[in-house]
Parts: C-alpha cells; structure tokens; sequence
C-alpha cells in the first residue's frame, strides 16, 4: 500500500498541491508548478509517484491546519457516479427486483464537491440532505473500449466521496436523479490521492460512514456488484475515459433515507468517510445562507 498522499489546497490567497506528510505539507506547486500547474497535469505526466516520492524526505513548508482543503483534481472533465453497486443496496429499494445487469450510473458537476473539513451545505430547497460514503477511481491513462483485463493500469490514485444527495429531489422525475444528486456544495471529495500501485491495494477495502460517531455504513469493495474492472471497462465503451476523470464507485447500505423514520442529515452533523489504506473524509453541515 502506498503511504503517499497528495491534495490540493487553498493557501495565502492561491490554490496550490502538494504531498501531505506527518508534520505538515510539502508545497509541490511551488516546485513544480511550471511544468504541472494542477494534479491533472501531475497524473496525466504519469509523474503522481514520482513527485510523492520526491517529497517524501522534505521538510513541510505549510502546517496542516494553515491549507483549506479542496477536492484533489480541479475541474476535473468527468464525475461519473456508479448507484446500487453493493448487494444490500439492491435489496435496500424492496422492490423484488434481481441483481441489476448493467450499473446504474450518472454524472455530478464538480461545483456540488467540497473538499475534506469543508461543510456540506443542507439547501434551501430541501431539508432531505443525505450521505453516501464511496471509494473514488482517478483515471491516470486515456483510453476507450478498454478491456477488463488492462482496466486497472488505466487507475493513477484512489480517493473518497461523501456522495450527497437531495433525497426528493432524485425523484423530481421519472427516470433521472441528476436535479438531487447536483446541488452546490452538498457532496465532497477527499481528502487526497492515495497512488495506486497494485490491484491487492483496492480489491477488499474496508469502506465506512459514521455520523456523529454512529457507524451507519461498513462494507468492502470485495463484494461489488460491478467490479473496479468491469466499471472502466463498461463506462470506457460510451466515452473517452481521460487523466483526472472521477468515478465514484457505489455506496453501502445504511444511507439515512433508508431508516424508518429516515434520518437525512441537519446543521452541526459530522459526516466521517473512512477507509483503510486511504484516510478518512470528513465533513460537517451548515444550512445555505437565505
């Protein structure tokens, strides 16, 4: 398992990334940044590990608590959203239905993201605000009609997503989600990229959600329905999947419109996204100013 950590950031009025270490951050954009202006530019050089690696022996310049995290790849071309991927999510909806065949999927613009220690804001449109805890792809390679058994070599890092959803705004109409699933600010991505290295790195993570420290989801990605193989090679048979696109892969049983009462998440909630071998990703909730 890598131990190397990079994140992007906001600090003294400009966005920077760099490599997070035990005592701190070392500043990559100022050394790099010519060459590489974002992470994008980093992983599309294929330089991710080198860069990590480079760091590894500096001194941090910025302490930790001095950066405003902000979601690892900026502007990234595609967020792609995988739904109903875990074998009680399917049982979750009691609507009978088998197993699905294909993935259900979606896509989020990148404005509805925060990054780590972030609130998630709740809108004024709707007090439904609900988590998802997710286990995050980062493309590193391009490539279309990619075959399973090369899908991985395309993966540059991993991250995680509180994937947060406007509950009844997914069902606003008959066959989207994507009005609920887009709200400014309501999901969040973090809180920063693991390097993949080998396919033993994600095949059995341990995926969690806590609110408030209550365990809510606990899962593995051992038990997919649509594996990290599958999903680039059916995604990458309709689009050009390209450095820094997101895919998010699915989340657990155990969101809040799933108890009864339901139990979406209010002002002054803490939302803890946790795997191991990654970090965790936490966030908490303020309302939207009027």
């Amino acid at each position: 398992m890598s131990s190397a950590r990079l994140a992007t950031f906001f600090l003294n009025g400009a966005i920077k990334y760099g490599a997070v270490v035990d005592a701190g951050v070392v500043d990559l954009s100022a050394r790099h940044g010519k060459d590489y202006p974002t992470l994008r530019e980093v992983i599309a050089a294929g330089a991710l590990m080198r860069l990590a690696e480079g760091a590894a022996s500096r001194s941090p310049d910025h302490a930790l608590e001095a950066a405003t995290w902000l979601p690892p790849i900026p502007q990234p071309e595609k967020i792609i959203c995988i739904g109903v991927n875990y074998p009680d999510r399917n049982a979750e909806y009691k609507d009978g239905s088998d197993a699905p065949k294909y993935p259900s999927m979606f896509m989020r613009t990148p404005r509805s993201f925060v990054g780590h220690d972030t609130p998630l804001l709740r809108p004024r449109a709707s007090t439904q605000l609900d988590y998802e805890g997710e286990v995050v792809l980062v493309i590193g390679k391009a490539g279309r009609h990619i075959p399973e058994n090369a899908a991985l070599d395309h993966i540059a890092a991993v991250t995680l997503c509180n994937e947060g959803t406007i509950r009844d705004w997914v069902r606003h109409a008959k066959f989207n989600v994507t009005q609920g699933k887009n709200f400014d600010s309501t999901g969040s991505l973090g809180p920063w990229l693991v390097p993949y290295t080998s396919e033993a790195q994600i095949a059995d993570i341990h995926l969690t959600t806590h609110v408030n420290g209550e365990l809510r989801q606990d899962d593995r990605t051992s038990r997919l329905i649509f594996p990290f193989r599958y999903l680039i090679n059916y995604i990458s048979t309709f689009t050009t999947l390209v450095p820094g696109d997101i895919i998010v892969t699915g989340t657990p049983t155990g969101a809040g419109a799933r108890f009864d009462p339901p139990r979406y998440l209010k002002p002054g909630d803490v939302i803890e996204i946790e795997a191991e071998g990654i970090g965790r990703l936490r966030n908490g909730v303020i309302d939207e100013a009027p």
